[in-house]
């Protein structure tokens, strides 16, 4: 039974996975290597919550103990001891997941479910760095984490039907859809949205229509709540660019392929909201 938590990462996901997990009664560790990262999602997570108070979705005193829940830490061994769910949101890149995953592997409980939040890195290939294949599995929450109601929810190779029965109802006790998928490149949701947004770049690069265009037609004619390419400034440019390299190393086909655009306004440090310049100008 999973009764504590904790979060790797305390940047967009890692502390939205946090709020969560502490608004529906669960203690949790939130564990970042850098304390200002600590302290922004820490904040992050306080502004979120006078939001929802402010929408009269919780009390002020709901708040409260949804904060007082949340132990900001960064010792990752003392942070994970006694979890009994770990969830990982480290940056999308397998050497970091591995390295994570094999200290998890000596700081953990041996029956604690090793979780990763990737979008698109293979499970069975992270779950390799431990010696408990079957407690792995992928929790890939959607941005912003305490409004999206999708949990895909990943199976690796060795992953045990006793891990997704847990991670499954546990995804539910917080009002999230969990939905099982099977452990391929980018899984469901970022294998069908990044070729989109690639297209969209093509576009772009292409000089068929401007970003502004191209974001119109799919909202209007497609019903897109968020524009391809206004939606790629959101999750991050350096983000996108990387699972289309994991899709592109999966499956080697060309229809994968990054659009040299994406490749160079990721280079000159264009990322989109977070550097508050990529297919649009945003204030930092």
């Amino acid at each position: 039974m999973i009764q504590k938590v904790s979060v790797i990462g305390a940047g967009t996901m890692g502390n939205g996975i946090a709020h969560v997990f502490a608004q529906y009664g669960y203690p949790v560790s939130l564990i970042d290597i850098s304390a200002a990262a600590l302290e922004r999602g820490m904040t992050t997570i306080t502004k979120n919550l006078d939001r929802m108070v402010a929408k009269q979705k919780l009390t002020e005193e709901q708040k409260q103990e949804t904060l007082n829940r949340i132990t900001a830490t960064s010792d990752l061994q003392n942070g994970v001891q006694d979890a009994d769910l770990v969830v990982e949101a480290a940056l999308e890149n397998y050497e970091v997941k591995a390295n994570i995953f094999k200290q998890l592997d000596q700081f953990t409980k041996p029956d604690t479910i090793l979780a990763t939040n990737t979008s698109s890195i293979s499970i069975t290939k992270i779950a390799a760095n431990t010696k408990k294949a079957d407690k792995v599995i992928g929790m890939h929450f959607m941005n912003p984490v305490p409004v999206m109601k999708l949990v895909e929810v990943i199976r690796g190779y060795a992953t045990s039907d006793a891990t997704t029965q847990a991670v499954v109802e546990i995804s539910k006790k917080m009002e999230k859809v969990p939905v099982e998928v099977n452990d391929y490149p980018g899984f469901v949701s970022n294998r069908v949205l990044l070729p989109m947004i690639n297209e969209a770049i093509y576009c772009v690069y292409e000089g068929i229509a401007t970003p502004e265009a191209i974001d119109e037609v799919m909202k209007l004619g497609m019903g897109h709540p968020m524009g391809p390419l206004r939606l790629a400034d959101f999750i991050g440019l350096d983000v996108c660019l990387n699972i289309m390299d994991v899709l592109y190393d999966g499956f080697r086909d060309s229809k994968y392929r990054a659009c040299p655009l994406l490749r160079n306004m990721v280079a000159a440090g264009h990322l989109g909201d977070k550097t508050g310049k990529g297919f649009y100008t945003y204030q930092k």
